[in-house]
């Protein structure tokens, strides 16, 4: 039987946990990259020295350190740490694939949209150009750039919109300001909001792997283009609350950075143009859906426990 073992950077992280469940449940052997021990986890160091863990048929790189722990001060320091969980990370399995004798079959890294110049009236697909102006474009643009493999393995790079789901990524920071009814919209709200809900990223990544014919660059976001306002209506709808106190631009630019900032206060009018001609089908392709499934204060259960 071909080897079912999978290799996951940052496994113990928001995407990286929900991904190694599904995995788990679909027979696949899982192993974690992470930074503390525990059950089937290795650390960066142990993969330097040893390499892949023999029979890996997958390789799957979702590791890097939030740069939205509102925390941390945008300092160079943080922004130097934020580059390199993603771009060192990237590289580190990229070299361990090539200096693998028995090569996985395929190489998946999460990125993200930041790829994308902001814009109110660009639209994007996964042939648009990327510019590398701001900070996380040439971020995910250094990202990409670490993941290429000599010789080349199939790779598969997904860039990812705002991950929703109730236990992690910006439904975790907002949940309860809107649960208690102090949501509202970021600046305008005219702002598109490029996103997927975390069921339906990890089932990408699952499609991904099982696919032998997906390729290159896919837009990890749901079909259902939305701006920040119809975001902020649809959550509050769902929630049963009101949503009526908008955040000031400035505010933010003042408490985050300007610079940190942009990736609430600008956006990015982003299609999965590739995903759905390769024939995935979402399960949340609409923003009204996906908010009705996280809208829970008090959830059945916890998908990570």
């Amino acid at each position: 039987m071909a080897a079912r073992k999978i290799l996951i950077g940052g496994g113990t992280g928001f995407i990286g946990r929900n991904l190694g469940e599904l995995l788990l449940a679909n027979g696949y052997e899982v192993t974690n990259i992470a930074r503390m021990p525990g059950t089937n986890n290795i650390s960066w160091s142990v993969l330097e020295v040893s390499g892949l863990p023999k029979k890996t048929c997958a390789v799957v790189n979702c590791a890097g350190q939030q740069f939205m722990d509102f925390s941390k001060s945008w300092t160079p320091g943080f922004k130097q740490n934020v580059q390199n969980s993603r771009v060192y990370t990237t590289q580190a399995l990229a070299k361990a694939i090539n200096h693998s004798e028995d090569k996985p079959k395929v190489y998946i890294v999460v990125t993200g949209v930041g790829a994308y110049e902001p814009s109110e009236f660009n639209k994007y697909d996964e042939t648009s150009p990327t510019t590398g102006i701001d900070f996380f474009s040439r971020l995910v643009f250094e990202w990409e750039k670490a993941a290429y493999v000599d010789p080349p393995v199939r790779l598969v790079i997904i860039r990812s919109g705002a991950v929703l789901g109730r236990w992690g990524g910006m439904i975790k920071n907002m949940f309860l300001p809107f649960y208690f009814g102090f949501g509202g919209r970021i600046g305008t709200g005219k702002q598109y909001l490029p996103w997927i809900h975390i069921d339906d990223l990890i089932r990408l990544i699952h499609f991904a792997i099982e696919n032998e014919n997906v390729q290159g660059v896919l837009n990890g976001v749901a079909p259902h283009v939305i701006t920040n306002d119809e975001f902020t209506k649809s959550f509050a709808k769902a929630l049963k609350r009101p949503a009526l106190v908008p955040v000031p631009e400035t505010i933010l630019d003042f408490l985050l950075n300007p610079e940190r900032a942009m990736i609430m206060t600008k956006g990015q009018h982003v299609i999965p143009k590739r995903v759905l001609e390769y024939g995935f089908k979402y399960q949340y392709d609409d923003i009204d859906k996906a908010c009705k499934e996280f809208a829970h204060i008090f959830p059945k259960k916890h998908p990570l426990k």
